[in-house]
């Protein structure tokens, strides 16, 4: 063979082997920036637990009891023990990132996060308070290929905690109160779509402060979670 034929051989090879790497490459290292929006009048998301992963994968079943790591994120905010159980699904689960601090109403919080193309779905949750065990959340939504995609997420009830609107049930810095509850008769039990704050008179039992609907009251959605894929490793 002619050695410029030769040479001209084994360059093209190169060359669709450097493409095939980098195209196998970058379906591995996908790179989205989520920002997250709070919709509602006056309640406040906890920090956020944002993760990608594959189809398998769920945080929660609409009419399901929720997992006790749920549970412990809609009544306390705290993302800690659900990130501990993504993580043990390393085959499953891309990546787990925490938005940190509170986020008001009207407010936005971004993260950057990276997916693969088998790791395509996107779930978040955090908890709004002050409320008894509410949280937003996106379950397993897919990803964008490209440019830019919009999702509106709902408030969820976990089922795990009595709606008594009572500042003693409800952590945070509006009542500081208890988190994590133990579990009683009086907890729906599954989880639901919220049905927001009612009018429950001004006081408990123990004569401890009620939270109002006039003030605290919602509507669906509660969260607008714009989703950007990166092309530029730089941005």
């Amino acid at each position: 063979m002619n050695v410029f034929k030769l040479c001209a051989a084994a360059c093209l090879a190169l060359a669709v082997s450097l493409a095939n790497a980098n195209h196998d490459q970058a379906g591995k290292n996908l790179r989205y920036r989520l920002t997250i929006t709070n919709l509602t009048p006056a309640q406040t998301f906890t920090p956020v637990l944002v993760a990608t992963h594959n189809h398998r994968i769920a945080l929660l079943e609409i009419g399901a009891a929720a997992s006790e790591e749920l549970a412990i994120l809609a009544e306390a905010g705290m993302t800690g023990p659900l990130t501990e159980v993504l993580e043990d699904f390393p085959q499953g689960v891309a990546q787990v990132k925490t938005i940190a601090g509170l986020l008001p109403p009207g407010q936005s919080a971004s993260v950057i996060i990276r997916a693969s193309k088998r790791t395509p779905k996107l779930s978040l949750a955090a908890m709004l308070i002050p409320t008894n065990d509410t949280f937003v959340a996106l379950d397993g939504v897919t990803l964008p290929n490209k440019g830019t995609q919009v999702y509106y997420a709902l408030a969820y009830d976990a089922g795990s905690e009595a709606n008594d609107q009572a500042c003693a049930n409800i952590p945070g810095p509006r009542c500081e109160g208890q988190g994590v509850s133990e579990p009683s008769d009086s907890d729906e039990g599954f989880v639901h779509v919220s049905n927001g704050f009612h009018d429950l008179g001004d006081m408990d039992m123990d004569g401890g402060e009620v939270l109002k609907p006039a003030h605290y009251d919602w509507n669906n959605p509660v969260a607008r979670i714009t989703v950007k894929r990166l092309q530029n490793p730089h941005d």
